[in-house]
């Protein structure tokens, strides 16, 4: 999914607010933009969600894309 650090109008569950304290600023998940990248265009780790955070963009996913 994309990760942004521009602030989101939308709220979940379109877009999940990370709170990870390892990002540079403040960043949101875009749970609607699913993507699929290839191995050279993944970088360095930035950060890691947590397990509860995943939990809250699963559930939004489902929300989305339906069980």
């Amino acid at each position: 999914m994309a990760v942004t650090s521009q602030t989101q109008r939308a709220g979940f569950p379109l877009t999940w607010a990370l709170d990870s304290e390892d990002l540079p600023k403040q960043s949101w998940v875009k749970i609607s933009q699913i993507r699929t990248l290839s191995i050279e265009r993944i970088g360095q780790k930035l950060g890691q969600a947590s397990t509860e955070e995943l939990d809250q963009i699963i559930e939004g996913l489902n929300e989305i894309v339906g069980p």
